[in-house]
């Protein structure tokens, strides 16, 4: 493998929702710089962190519908059963909920946790608490998706964090998602609810770290044949 092959596979990728920031930290590095010269190595560091914040790194995906995957990289926060948020209009029994917090090292960009349609897109204003507390799932900032599975609807929430400002999500209503599918992304520092009908068993643990695209969070019962990946 030549040398050019090898940096290449060696730099993941900045997804181009952080070129302005990255652009910005160079700037500001550039003139505190100016201003005195040991402050653009400190902004240089800054810049070099905001690139590793947006980075974009492919993902290998386990494609059988029967699988939950992480829809981020973090920390699972919670397993439990609880109602739906209202706006997602999921009934008002309790579902799985399983939840992945996400800090600021982590990759921030979001995977669709299984294969379906987008049933509705549902945003709602709110607060900035610590995403990794429970009230944060019914007080913070937050967006909503809905996916008619093989399985039935499962919903997918982004939840802002204290200090996350900016919750993105490019997938519309109507849209196929494949699972492991990039959907959106959260500045800086956030959570992910997936909440999941009957049948659902959990696949992880509390504390375990997840990788969006990758790790198997829950499953649903059926007779298992072999299971191939593709990378994403």
């Amino acid at each position: 493998m030549s040398l050019f092959n090898t940096v290449r596979n060696t730099i993941v990728p900045v997804h181009k929702e952080g070129y302005p920031f990255v652009a910005a930290f160079f700037v500001a590095s550039l003139v505190l710089g100016w201003i005195f010269k040991p402050l653009f190595w400190i902004g240089m560091i800054f810049t070099l962190w905001c690139a590793y914040f947006f980075r974009d790194p492919e993902r290998v995906t386990p494609q059988d519908d029967d699988l939950v995957i992480s829809p981020a990289d973090g920390k699972v926060s919670a397993i439990q059963m609880v109602t739906p948020p209202a706006e997602l209009d999921l009934g008002s029994e309790p579902m799985l909920r399983i939840s992945v917090f996400m800090n600021v090292f982590n990759c921030h960009v979001n995977r669709a946790p299984m294969r379906g349609r987008i049933v509705s897109i549902n945003y709602r204003s709110g607060s900035f608490v610590n995403a990794e507390l429970d009230k944060a799932s019914e007080d913070n900032e937050r967006n909503g998706l809905v996916i008619e599975t093989r399985h039935g609807q499962i919903g997918v929430v982004q939840i802002a964090g204290l200090v996350a400002r900016r919750i993105l999500c490019w997938a519309n209503t109507n849209e196929p998602l494949d699972a492991g599918e990039r959907f959106g992304l959260i500045r800086f520092g956030s959570r992910l609810d997936v909440f999941l009908p009957a049948g659902a068993a959990p696949r992880v643990s509390l504390g375990q770290t997840a990788i969006a695209g990758e790790t198997v969070i829950a499953e649903f019962a059926s007779a298992k044949g072999p299971v191939i990946s593709r990378r994403g």
